[in-house]
């Protein structure tokens, strides 16, 4: 079942992004004022633009009911679960209404890691490549937000997080706690919100290290890694990390990414398991 939510988790979120891609298709919004306004696709176009969300609501709404009629029928009985780090609620299977919230928030789980990853790029990209096809990809997805400072958008995950937690935790736990704890919790949710930038960060590594020792051409797509790479490898520009042709800078830059985020991980879960009730 996991595997199964994980493969429809994608197929929303391709939904997601075709309908945000829709805005920035130049034939789609033609103005006949323009000499691209003149321009007529060959094929008749079936899709309009609101059918994208009204199938990502139905395909979430059918999973709903999927889940609620195999769930409570496997042995043991299936309870979804959203593996929020610190915390991890999860949903019974025999109740429609658990699994209706289950399937949104696990499809909202998936799409917010994927806008961390797409503001991380936004951040450490070269701001000069607008012309770069990834650059753009960041662009329409993120919109006027890519273009906000990178300290303004460094605070954005944790402030975001935090309000959608405080908001998400009075479904998630509808005991009478106290706001203080509710509180604490949205800032420890908020700041593991981070912690989902290592794999987007070592993934660009990894690449930029594949990239300079094996020449794929001169791709665009190469051209936006090495300039992330470049960004992210700033802390250890001085440090003496080269022998002739190697550089260990990539591989230093991962193994310090892994070992922080261990411990942020670790003294995350040790505070969270602290808090009083």
């Amino acid at each position: 079942m996991g595997l199964i939510d994980f493969i429809l988790n994608l197929a929303g979120l391709l939904l997601w992004l075709n309908w945000r891609a829709t805005k920035a298709d130049p034939l789609g919004a033609r103005k006949p004022a323009t000499l691209l306004g003149t321009l007529r696709r060959a094929e008749p176009s079936r899709w309009r633009r609101w059918h994208l969300p009204a199938a990502l609501g139905g395909l979430l709404l059918l999973r709903a009911v999927f889940y609620w009629q195999i769930g409570s029928t496997t042995t043991p009985v299936w309870s979804g679960k959203l593996d929020l780090g610190i915390s991890v609620p999860s949903f019974i299977s025999s109740s429609f209404v658990q699994m209706l919230l289950f399937s949104f928030f696990s499809f909202g789980l998936t799409l917010g890691i994927f806008y961390l990853w797409l503001l991380f790029l936004s951040i450490v990209s070269d701001r000069n490549a607008e012309s770069e096809p990834i650059r753009q990809l960041v662009h329409v997805q993120l919109g006027v937000i890519d273009r906000w400072p990178r300290l303004l958008k460094l605070f954005l995950p944790l402030v975001i997080t935090m309000l959608v937690w405080w908001m998400a935790s009075w479904l998630f736990d509808p005991k009478q706690i106290s706001s203080l704890r509710r509180a604490e919790e949205s800032l420890l949710v908020g700041l593991g919100s981070y912690l989902t930038w290592k794999f987007i960060a070592v993934a660009v590594l990894v690449l930029h290290l594949l990239n300079t020792y094996v020449y794929f051409g001169p791709h665009p797509f190469w051209n936006y890694v090495n300039g992330a790479a470049r960004t992210l490898l700033k802390p250890l520009r001085k440090l003496p990390l080269q022998m002739g042709k190697m550089d260990f800078a990539p591989v230093v830059e991962i193994a310090l990414i892994f070992f922080i985020a261990e411990l942020a991980e670790r003294g995350l879960g040790a505070l969270y398991g602290r808090l009083p009730l």
